[in-house]
């Protein structure tokens, strides 16, 4: 089974003032020169340390990233002369740099603000130690620039594990995740699901930004999750490990009946644990989906159920065929 994909999204760009208001207050960042320069393009979540364009060699340098400067750099700055300092900055904010990040609050040269001026590229400072600050900038970015998937579906933390519920419109996604979080588990998000790659296996599952955590229920209407049940009935974002496709019982198709078929579903080239459940009156798919998020932490933790009875069967089908073949010693039984 594979998701329809023709909706993946991603961003080719964001530009300095959407990457200075998002991390401001989070990455204690400061604007150090004038506020020039905002419109310029962040167009590589990357970032550069331009150690050997300061040094004069700039055949390889990485001009669209980000640059970070951090106590190599600065002290290789500080001991060069007025002349030779101005020259190998100027080397670098000729380029089309998007701007530039200093870290452990070191304090910009003189020169420094004023080619930053000169060229209209920001200069930042950070608090945070360069290892720390290229961490959580990076961070921010790779979200940035993460691929993103619109789904139609419910997303529910059911005992720690994220469970995508998809099916056909009026199937009751929503009606199942609303019975689970009346059972004390929370709800990502209902209806429309944002999925984010994060990494090359991991896939993180959010509301819009619009509608969070209200659910429209037929015959009802719409209701506020958060309001109802409170704070602890909500996430704002989770891991999605598990995908369960709800449909209408059809004798004609096959569905599992040992689990030991582990069927999976691709979401963006990254393969999810995927259950097929058939709705029949008087199923329970609220215990069910309990039961499928516990199994899949037994199986998270080396326990699988079907394994193990069918090790079980296997060992008591080889002991019996022992039994049946043992040969007969007649010597022990010859009293001629």
């Amino acid at each position: 089974m594979k998701i329809n994909e023709s909706s993946i999204a991603q961003k080719e760009s964001i530009t300095v003032e959407l990457f200075y208001n998002s991390i401001v207050d989070r990455f204690k960042i400061r604007l150090l020169n004038e506020r020039v320069g905002f419109d310029r393009l962040i167009k590589d979540p990357n970032l550069h340390r331009p150690g050997l364009p300061l040094a004069g060699f700039l055949e390889l340098f990485s001009y669209s990233r980000v640059q970070v400067f951090g106590n190599t750099e600065m002290r290789y700055l500080l001991n060069l002369s007025l002349e030779e300092r101005t020259k190998s900055l100027e080397n670098i904010f000729k380029y089309d740099i998007p701007c530039l990040i200093i870290s452990n609050e070191h304090e910009p040269t003189p020169e420094m603000l004023e080619l930053g001026n000169k060229y209209k590229i920001p200069i930042f400072g950070s608090a945070f130690s360069t290892t720390k600050a290229i961490f959580l900038i990076s961070d921010f970015l790779d979200d940035q620039f993460a691929p993103r998937l619109s789904v139609h579906g419910s997303l529910v933390d059911v005992y720690g594990v994220g469970m995508l519920f998809i099916g056909k419109s009026g199937i009751g996604k929503s009606e199942v995740a609303l019975d689970l979080v009346e059972r004390g588990h929370r709800l990502v998000a209902d209806d429309v699901v944002i999925i984010t790659k994060k990494g090359e296996g991991i896939l993180m599952g959010a509301g819009t930004e619009l509608v969070k955590h209200f659910m429209e229920l037929r015959g009802i209407g719409i209701i506020d999750i958060r309001s109802m049940f409170g704070i602890r009935a909500i996430r704002f974002q989770k891991r999605i490990e598990v995908v369960i496709e709800l449909e209408v019982w059809d004798e004609k198709n096959e569905y599992t009946r040992t689990g030991l078929d582990n069927s999976t579903t691709a979401i963006m080239d990254v393969e999810i644990p995927y259950v097929k459940l058939p709705i029949i009156p008087g199923k329970n798919i609220t215990v069910v989906s309990e039961i499928i998020a516990l199994n899949y932490l037994l199986k998270h933790y080396g326990y699988d159920a079907a394994k193990v009875l069918q090790d079980r069967i296997t060992s008591k089908i080889r002991q019996k065929n022992e039994e049946m073949n043992r040969a007969v010693d007649y010597f022990e039984h010859d009293f001629e």
